[in-house]
């Protein structure tokens, strides 16, 4: 049976990924950032040290899209620095690595779906973090390294667009939302459980994606939350991303390939629509509120 340590394991796909360890009785150490700074390298070779895991999962990152604009230093030394350190650690311990990163790692320019690998050209500060990462984990572990790239993440725990939506429904709010940036929402469920098939298996190195199947705009998933809140979803109103005074750019397109996992002998993921709809009430009940679009 595998030993897991999961880093970040306060956060909103750290925490799937304990649950659903704990609910099947593995073997797992989850630190959250309280008790594992990912930038003291130290800390992350003792904690590999003695827990000998033979799985990481770094749920750990630096996810202030906006805010690295403005201290890309701070962001690369999470998202970048602390990886290879830890993918350092996990070398010398004999353990592998599975890494979760992010589409803004594309220019987000394309029309037809990245797939695993196509060319990265970050246009943001947070991008070219992610990409510094994940290059990390490649290089560290060339063997036993496993980047997992996910988007438009929502889940029961933490800030999310979903619940917010949901929310603004429950008020009666009429919402703008814009129409000319396309994803796949992805329950942080579905990729925490992508996550367990990769790191139960054997090593598989490279890149997965990790995002629900199909594809819709942030307006599309907005109606849809409204519908299954039982509002109208003619109270959500189309817009365009000139409306946004943001200091980063969200990518135009966010559609990530998922060719890997049949080559794995792994099952396709879920369409975006249906999980939604299974995930439903588990993201509306939870009690944190706000809204986050980054991984």
């Amino acid at each position: 049976m595998n030993r897991w340590l999961i880093t970040g394991a306060g956060g909103m796909l750290g925490r799937e990924v304990v649950r659903l360890l704990a609910a099947e009785g593995e073997c797992a150490l989850p630190l959250d950032r309280r008790a594992l700074d990912l930038t003291d390298t130290r800390a992350v070779e003792a904690a590999v040290r003695r827990a000998r895991p033979t799985v990481v999962v770094n749920c750990a990152a630096y996810t202030d899209v906006d805010g690295a604009e403005t201290d890309e230093d701070q962001a690369r030394r999470i998202n970048a620095d602390a990886v290879r350190g830890l993918a350092r650690a996990c070398a010398r311990g004999g353990a592998r690595l599975l890494h979760p990163s992010t589409d803004y790692v594309f220019a987000g320019d394309a029309t037809t779906p990245y797939a695993e690998d196509a060319a990265p050209g970050p246009r943001t500060a947070y991008g070219r973090s992610k990409l510094e990462g994940e290059r990390a984990v490649r290089e560290e572990l060339p063997h036993t390294g496993t980047v997992v790239r996910t988007a438009w993440l929502y889940g029961a725990h933490g800030r999310n667009f979903v619940r917010t939506m949901a929310e603004r429904a429950a008020r009666g709010a009429t919402v703008h939302v814009v129409d000319d940036q396309t994803g796949q929402p992805t329950p942080a469920r579905d990729v925490a459980e992508r996550l367990l098939a990769l790191g139960r298996g054997p090593a598989r190195p490279g890149v997965f994606h990790a995002t629900a199947s199909g594809r819709t705009t942030w307006y599309g998933l907005a109606r849809e939350v409204f519908h299954l809140a039982g509002a109208d979803p003619e109270r959500v109103r189309p817009t365009d991303s000139t409306t946004l005074d943001r200091p980063a750019a969200r990518p135009a397109w966010s559609v990530l390939g998922h060719d890997r996992w049949a080559a794995a002998g792994l099952p396709a993921p879920r369409h975006w629509r249906a999980a939604l709809a299974a995930e439903f009430a588990a993201v509306t009940a939870a009690p944190e509120g706000g809204i986050s679009c980054a991984r």
